[in-house]
Order: C-alpha cells, then sequence, then structure tokens
C-alpha cells in the first residue's frame, strides 16, 4: 500500500474481498485501484473535479464525473456492499442527506471526517482569533471547500439521530498513526485529528 494516505489503509482494511464498492471524492483513484488490486473488488468511483476524473481513467478505473449531493440519490437501494466517503462530507452541502444515502445505498457506509475539536485546531483558534489550519485543514476561509466542520462529538450525534450503528471507529492521530481511544469518549474529540467510521442502518 505505498503511498496510500494512512486512512485510506485503514478504510481498505475494512472493505472485505470481492465485494462491491462505490468511493464518491475518490480523487486521483489511489483507494480504488488498491482496493481492485488487492481485494479484487467491483470498484466504481465519482469524483467532482474533471483532473481526478481524467486521472481515474488513464489507470482503468471506472469513475464518472458527480458530486455526492446531487448524485447519490439517483442510485438504487442496496446497489454497493460499501459507499465510501473519505475526507469529504465537510464538503457537501447537505451532509445529513448524504449520510442518509450512502447508508442507503449500500450495506455499509465508510466516513472518515477531520476533527474540528483537535486541540491543535482549538488552541490555534485562542491563540491567534483566526480561522486555524491543519494538514487536514489547508485552506483559508474564504476559499475553503470545507463548509461543514464537524467534531468527533458532532459526528456521532449525527449517526444517533439518523439511528445508524457504528461498527467500528478509528481515532488517528497527527500523522495518522490509530490511537487507542474509544470514539465516543472526551479524550478523542480532544486528541484524534481525524476519524474513520464504519457505518450501517439498524436492522
Amino acid at each position: 500500500m505505498t503511498g496510500l494516505r494512512r486512512d485510506l489503509r485503514l478504510i481498505a482494511d475494512m472493505v472485505a474481498p470481492g465485494s462491491r464498492v462505490l468511493d464518491i471524492g475518490c480523487a486521483d483513484g489511489a483507494l480504488l485501484a488498491y482496493l481492485a488490486d488487492e481485494k479484487n473488488v467491483d470498484g466504481r468511483g465519482m469524483e467532482l473535479s474533471q483532473a481526478g476524473v481524467n486521472a481515474c481513467v488513464r489507470s482503468g478505473l471506472s469513475v464518472i464525473q458527480g458530486d455526492a449531493d446531487n448524485d447519490l440519490p439517483t442510485y438504487p437501494a442496496g446497489a454497493f456492499d460499501y459507499a465510501i466517503l473519505s475526507q469529504t462530507l465537510q464538503a457537501t452541502r447537505q451532509p445529513r442527506q448524504v449520510l442518509e444515502s450512502l447508508t442507503r445505498i449500500a450495506r455499509r457506509a465508510i466516513v472518515s471526517v477531520p476533527n474540528f475539536g483537535y486541540w491543535r485546531v482549538r488552541l490555534g483558534l485562542l491563540a491567534t482569533g483566526r480561522m486555524p489550519s491543519s494538514s487536514l485543514l489547508a485552506h483559508s476561509w474564504y476559499d475553503t471547500p470545507n463548509i461543514h466542520l464537524c467534531t468527533i462529538r458532532d459526528f456521532l450525534g449525527l449517526t444517533a439521530d439518523l439511528g445508524l450503528v457504528v461498527e467500528q471507529a478509528q481515532m488517528l492521530d497527527r500523522d495518522g498513526q490509530p490511537w487507542r481511544l474509544r470514539a465516543d469518549s472526551g479524550a478523542a474529540n480532544w486528541l484524534a485529528e481525524q476519524g474513520v467510521f464504519l457505518l450501517r442502518q439498524a436492522d
């Protein structure tokens, strides 16, 4: 898995071999390519940028141009085993509806989110009085695509409101290394720079 971001490595570990996968916001298709090569998945992708779509197609991946807000509702229920949304939920216009769509069109959804409650982010805002930045939140406030930032606690609150089951949750530190922290703990909300979650609808 050389070259894959650490959160993508964790996501790949959550995907069963031979499954049907939709990767939304798949960028250059690195995760899709790995899953196809190493886990024999039937992979599809959706990417907003034309450059990303072009890169995926050049690599032989099945990727269309689209976005989570407008295009996910057109997919039939249960079309995939996994729907993956990595570092993208905060850039959607309707995060609640996107999560509902993910868990409708796939048996399981894998979602990773940056944690706006991370202590360096909090300290940056306190110390400078300006919108903080980090490796995951690198844009300036006026040109950022991240319009719905949340904390780990916020995200878990939304999954609870939607009645979703969190099957797995992995907290990552600043270097992308897993923390041994419960996602619903106050420590996770302070110390994790991002979280990766495996979700499904309740039975």
